[in-house]
């Protein structure tokens, strides 16, 4: 399989796309004036506990505070293999754990989106290129795609044991080495563990240890800074987005970056040489004439991504809405009639959907619930092969998806965690005439409020005349099939009516006015 990375750098935002046999898979998008906060680190200061909602919210700078439950405080979760929400008590309730005004060092899990401010929480984690280190928690923990139990012991034991030689060398005695609370196995440090990405997979113990060395040395920096810093403060802020891609998505398969900016791409470079030096020759400046994501179409790609429908090479299409409560995603046959009978066309149409909905589920960044109505199939055999195709398709997704069976209704829910804005919400707005509802009024019924309208102005107030302002669809629908209406209605009030068209005006706008 061909991948490649996809970077266009411009003073205002920065985009990189993630391409796929010549297809657009992924896009992150972050724009200078409003760069994410998802992983920044913050000295914050607690505005308000909320008992009834085991909840608290933290000013961290921003326009809206943050919300930080209970689950997400460290003190209430000692074992990370339990629910977080299964250990709250009255010991260690919000209201026990927290008071207004007290200072807390809190990271931002996801950033604000609509009306709800960023979502908090107090286990910090750092990344680095092959390990997540968390500072509070002597654990470690093995990416779930490192499926080989042997590799996977190998990496287990390469940070136990430099994690124990860092610690004996440091206080010269092994009383701070602690075991794993679950296995009894491994000797780890008592301050902090890791837990290992899925670039760590084959990657020596030399890098390993750079990198846990690495993240020590940013955690006691931070550490540092959070001393100095007054509440509200940044106290780390995340890799802006170029970088973050060099540390999120690099492996094996990319088999090359294009980077459009000259100042980047040696930003880049230096990033790269110190963190992954094997990749360096996979890295170039992108100079061509065409802009860079004209390349592989991604432009129209993106634009195609804002629309609600999205058709399938067979003929059919999806039907995708976005609400604040959750996205649904309907299959339809379309166009597409199949060849030998009526179940067989239905089960190829849902084949094809699985993977185009897995792709916009990542093109698009759509998270929280996501319900999806694939079309009504009899055979429970070909129900069952379109939710393992579409669990296949999700298993590249950055993000985790969770899939629940089919329903009675023959509905799959799923989940996928929300970290950030969708596309939608970062290049749209909600349409300022139908309010984001997706639909406006005919003009019919727009004519029809102005007769009842005008009827109400006569009955409470004197005036020789009318006259109706109103856009200028509305006033040719008046002057030409609502002719008839408008005249007998003058003739019902004994006055006449004028019209007028403001071109300003919405459709759903007008005033009528007593003269």
């Amino acid at each position: 399989m061909s991948e490649e990375i996809l970077i266009n750098v411009t003073p205002h935002e920065t985009r990189v796309a993630v391409v796929e046999n010549g297809v657009l898979q992924d896009v992150y998008i972050e724009r200078t004036r409003k760069r994410g906060l998802v992983g920044n680190i913050i000295k914050g200061r607690v505005y308000r506990v909320l008992p009834g909602m085991q909840s608290a919210f933290i000013d961290i700078g921003l326009e809206r505070a943050g919300f930080l439950h209970v689950s997400d405080l460290v003190e209430t979760v000692e074992d990370l293999e339990i629910e977080p929400e299964q250990k709250i008590s009255s010991e260690n309730s919000i209201e026990a754990l927290l008071t207004e005004g007290q200072e807390i060092l809190v990271q931002v899990a996801k950033d604000p989106i609509g009306a709800k401010g960023a979502r908090l929480t107090t286990r910090i984690s750092i990344p680095s290129r092959y390990l997540v280190f968390i500072p509070d928690h002597a654990i470690i923990g093995i990416s779930q795609r490192i499926e080989d139990e042997e590799e996977r012991e190998r990496l287990r034991h390469t940070i136990t044991l430099y994690q124990a030689d860092t610690q004996l060398l440091a206080v010269g005695n092994d009383s701070n080495v602690v075991l794993h609370a679950k296995t009894h196995e491994s000797p780890i440090l008592a301050k902090g563990g890791f837990i290992v990405r899925t670039a760590a997979e084959g990657v020596d113990e030399e890098k390993i240890h750079k990198d846990i060395d690495f993240l020590h040395k940013l955690w006691d920096s931070i550490s540092i800074r959070t001393k100095n810093t007054f509440a509200p403060g940044l106290v780390h802020e995340d890799l802006p987005l170029a970088m973050r891609t060099m540390r999120d998505l690099i492996h094996d398969e990319i088999e090359k970056v294009r980077i459009d900016s000259k100042e980047t791409y040696k930003r880049v470079m230096k990033f790269s040489k110190r963190f992954i030096p094997e990749f360096l020759g996979r890295i170039e400046y992108y100079h061509g004439e065409r802009p860079i994501l004209d390349l592989y179409s991604v432009e129209d790609e993106l634009q195609k991504s804002l629309n609600r429908k999205v058709q399938l090479k067979s003929g059919g299409h999806l039907i995708i809405d976005q609400t604040e409560a959750m996205t649904t995603i309907d299959v339809n046959t379309g166009a597409f009639v199949g060849h030998r009978n009526l179940e067989e066309t239905i089960y190829k149409t849902n084949l094809e959907a699985a993977q185009a909905i897995a792709r916009q589920l990542r093109l698009r960044n759509l998270g929280g619930i996501i319900i999806v109505d694939f079309i009504d199939m009899r055979d429970q055999e070909h129900a069952r092969q379109v939710l393992r195709a579409l669990e296949k398709h999700t298993e590249k997704d950055h993000a985790k998806v969770i899939i629940s069976e089919l329903t009675s209704l023959g509905l799959v829910q799923l989940t996928r965690k929300r970290t950030r804005e969708s596309l939608e919400q970062i290049l749209c707005e909600p349409c300022p005439t139908c309010n984001g509802r997706g639909s406006i009024k005919t003009p019919e019924t727009v004519c029809y409020e102005i007769f009842r309208g005008i009827l109400r102005e006569v009955r409470q107030f004197d005036g020789n005349k009318l006259l109706v302002i109103a856009a200028q669809t509305i006033v040719d629908l008046l002057m030409d099939e609502e002719s008839a209406s408008v005249a007998q209605l003058e003739e019902f009030i004994g006055r006449p009516i004028t019209l007028q068209v403001e071109p300003l005006y919405t459709r759903a706008q007008y005033d009528i006015v007593l003269l």
